[in-house]
C-alpha cells in the first residue's frame, strides 16, 4: 500500500468535495452483508488501517470516526493512533450509534454518501429516512473509497465444489422445496437471497471466495417455478452446469441480479433486509409488495440433521486430537526450545493437516501470549509476534473445516508460574463454561435466558467480558452462524437470541480480558438435544461435542463447588476415552495425568 492513512483520507475528501458529499460511510461488508469479507471488499480497512473484522467508518470533511465493538477496543486504539480517526466504542455509555451520530450532526442541504451495494437494505433505508427528516440528500452509488484504492485487488472468482449428501444429509431439491413452503406461508412469490452461507447451504455447494469461509460470491432468486443463481459464470465446469440444469437451476451472470430484480413482475418479494443490499431493494419495480423478513434458510441450516450431527462429532474427535497434541507439545517443550506465537500457530496447523480430510482452518488462529490475549481477536504475524516464555498464560482460539463439519475451540494454557488472581480468574471462567454446558431447561428458552449461567461466577466478582458468550457454528460454512447465540445484552434494533432447537450447535466461551496483563477464554461447542417431556413441557439439554482437555494447572480447586468438580471430572473422562485411540503411547500417558480427577 502506497499512501499513509492521512493521505488516503485526503484523497477521499477530495472525492467527497467533488461529489458534494459531507458524510461518507464505509462499512465492513461486501455485496452480501457477510461477516468476513474478501480482499477486494476491505475498503474500510484500507481507509482506516484498522484490521478488525467488524467496524464502520464515517468520514466528514474535517473529521473521521470509526465504530467497533468490545472485541476490538484495544486493537483499534493501537491501530488508529496517529491517523486522525477517533475511535467510537460501540455499546459504551455515552457513545451514539452510527445512525444517531449522523442524525445529530446532519444539517439541511448536507449529503450522505455510500456504496449502496455495501450497505444492507435495512441500514440504507435508515439513512434515507434520516436524510429526508433533515432536509438533506442521499447518494447511494458512490464507491469513493474504491476510487482512491488504486492498488485494489481483483474480486475473487475461485472454483466451487458440490458437497455430497453423505456429508450434508439432504439434496438441494428437498431444501428448495422447504424454502418454497416457507415462501407460501409468507405470501411471497419470489425470494431474493444474498447471504452467501445460505446460498451455499441451499444448493449444497462450497467455494473459496472468502478466506476460511467456503462460499461462492453470488445471489439467488427463487420462485415457485424457477431457481436463478447469479454468479461469475466462468468458474462453472461443464459437469457442474449439467448438475445444476438437471435440478432446474438457471445460471446467470453475477451482476445481472440488479436488472433481473428491476424487471420482476411478481406481486410480492421476500428478502432479508439485513442481508440483501440497498441497491437491490431500490432496484425493485414500483408496486411490488416487499416482504422484509428473515431468510427461511437461516433457521433451516442452523438445525443440523442426523447425518450432519454424526459427521460433526467425528470432525470434533479429529480436531480435538490435533489441538490436544498441540497442547502436549507446548506443555512439554516450553523452555526447552524457542517458541513464538507464530511458530505455535504453524505447529497447530501441522497437527490439523495430519487429520483425515482436513480442508482449512475455520478462521485465522488466535495465538496470544500474555498481554496480547487481552485483545480478543489478536492475530500474530511472523515479524511482530511475541516469544512464548515458561510463565503466564497462552490463549489459543482456533478451528478447522472438514467435509464432516466445522470446529471452533479455545484453550488457555498455563506455561509456568501464575498469580493468585490469574488462577481465580481462570477458575471463574471455567465454572461459567461448565455451568452453561450443564444447563437443563424447558423448550422455548433462548440464549438470552441462559447467558447468566456463564457470567455469574465473574459477575459475582464484579467482572465481565464485552462480548457475547457464544454463537452458532455453520456446517462447513462460516464459523459464526445465527440465529442461535448466548448473550444477555441486546442493542437497540438488535433481535433477541433465537429459541434453542434440537440440532442447533452453539459455542460456550466465557472469558476475562485484563488490559496489558492477560486474557482467558475457554470455549467448547454445545449440541442442543431433547431431554424428557412431562406435564411441564419438553425439557432440553446440551451435549458437549468438543474433546479437548482443560488445563488443571491453572485451576484453583477451592474456588469450585463439589458439583462443578464433578462436571469437570466427567468431561475429562469423556475427553480421555474419546482421544485415546488418536494419541501415541507417550501422549496418552501425559493425557491420563492431564485429565485426572480432582
Amino acid at each position: 500500500m502506497t499512501n499513509s492513512i492521512k493521505e488516503r483520507l485526503f484523497l477521499l475528501r477530495e472525492q467527497m468535495s467533488e461529489k458534494g458529499i459531507d458524510f461518507y460511510i464505509i462499512p465492513t461488508s461486501d455485496f452480501h452483508g457477510s461477516e468476513y469479507i474478501g480482499e477486494y471488499f476491505k475498503t474500510r480497512e484500507y481507509m482506516t488501517g484498522f484490521t478488525g473484522s467488524s467496524g464502520t467508518a464515517v468520514i466528514l470533511r474535517h473529521k473521521a470516526y470509526l465504530w467497533t465493538d468490545g472485541r476490538y477496543f484495544i486493537q483499534a486504539q493501537k491501530q488508529l493512533a496517529g491517523s486522525g480517526i477517533t475511535l467510537q466504542r460501540t455499546g459504551e455509555e455515552g457513545v451514539p450509534e452510527v445512525e444517531d451520530f449522523i442524525r445529530e450532526h446532519l444539517k439541511k442541504g448536507d449529503r450522505i454518501g455510500f456504496d449502496g451495494r455495501m450497505i444492507s437494505a435495512k441500514t440504507g433505508e435508515k439513512y434515507q429516512k434520516i436524510a429526508e427528516e433533515a432536509g438533506a440528500f442521499l447518494s447511494a452509488g458512490e464507491d469513493l473509497a474504491g476510487d482512491v484504492w488504486q492498488e485494489r485487488p481483483p474480486m475473487s472468482k475461485e472454483p466451487f465444489f458440490l458437497l455430497e449428501e453423505r456429508y450434508c444429509g439432504r439434496g438441494m431439491e428437498d431444501k428448495i422445496a422447504d424454502v418454497r413452503k416457507e415462501m407460501q406461508k409468507a405470501g411471497a412469490d419470489v425470494h431474493i437471497l444474498s447471504s452467501l452461507c445460505d446460498i451455499a447451504w441451499l444448493l449444497n455447494v462450497r467455494g473459496a471466495d472468502i478466506a476460511h469461509v467456503p462460499v461462492v460470491l453470488s445471489h439467488l432468486a427463487l420462485s415457485q417455478g424457477e431457481c436463478v443463481w447469479f454468479l461469475q459464470k466462468d468458474i462453472i465446469t461443464q459437469e457442474q452446469r449439467n448438475y445444476l440444469k438437471e435440478r432446474h437451476v438457471t445460471v446467470k451472470a453475477y451482476e445481472e441480479i440488479y436488472d433481473y430484480v428491476h424487471a420482476l413482475s411478481f406481486d410480492a418479494v421476500l428478502y432479508d433486509g439485513e442481508q440483501v443490499n440497498y441497491r437491490i431493494v431500490k432496484s425493485l419495480p414500483d408496486g411490488v409488495r416487499r416482504v422484509d423478513g428473515k431468510n427461511p434458510t437461516e433457521q433451516l441450516k442452523a438445525i443440523k440433521n442426523s447425518t450432519e450431527i454424526e459427521n460433526l462429532i467425528l470432525a470434533h474427535k479429529k480436531d480435538g486430537a490435533a489441538v490436544t497434541k498441540f497442547i502436549y507439545w507446548i506443555k512439554t517443550q516450553i523452555g526447552k526450545e524457542e517458541i513464538t506465537e507464530f511458530s505455535a500457530v504453524e505447529y497447530l496447523l501441522a497437527k490439523r493437516n495430519e487429520q483425515e480430510n482436513f480442508l482449512d482452518v475455520s478462521f485465522d488462529t488466535i495465538c496470544a501470549y500474555g498481554a496480547n490475549a487481552a485483545m480478543m481477536h489478536y492475530e500474530a504475524d511472523q515479524e511482530s509476534c511475541a516469544a512464548i516464555k515458561p510463565e503466564g498464560f497462552l490463549l489459543v482460539d482456533s478451528g478447522g473445516h472438514y467435509p464432516e463439519g466445522t470446529t471452533d475451540v479455545t484453550r488457555t494454557i498455563a506455561l509456568g508460574p501464575l498469580t493468585d488472581a490469574m488462577r481465580k480468574h481462570f477458575t471463574a471462567v471455567l465454572r461459567g463454561n461448565l455451568n452453561l454446558a450443564a444447563a437443563k431447561f424447558l423448550y422455548g428458552c433462548r440464549g438470552s435466558n441462559l447467558d447468566i449461567l456463564a457470567r455469574e461466577p465473574l459477575w459475582s466478582m464484579g467482572e465481565d467480558y464485552k462480548c457475547g458468550t457464544g454463537h452458532g457454528v455453520g456446517y462447513l460454512l462460516n464459523v459464526h452462524e445465527g440465529p442461535n447465540a448466548f448473550r444477555w445484552k441486546r442493542r437497540l434494533g438488535q433481535e433477541d437470541t433465537a429459541v434453542l432447537e434440537e440440532g442447533m450447535v452453539t459455542t460456550d466461551e466465557p472469558g476475562i480480558y485484563i488490559e496489558n496483563e492477560y486474557g482467558i477464554r475457554i470455549e467448547n461447542e454445545l449440541l442442543c438435544r431433547k431431554a424428557e417431556k412431562n406435564e411441564y413441557g419438553q425439557f432440553m439439554h446440551f451435549e458437549n461435542i468438543t474433546y479437548v482437555p482443560i488445563d488443571l494447572d491453572a485451576v484453583d480447586v477451592q474456588e469450585m463447588t463439589p458439583s462443578e468438580r464433578k462436571l469437570l471430572n466427567a468431561y475429562h473422562k469423556k475427553v480421555y476415552e474419546t482421544l485415546f485411540p488418536y494419541m501415541t503411547e507417550e501422549e496418552n500417558i501425559w493425557l491420563k495425568e492431564y485429565t485426572r480427577a480432582i
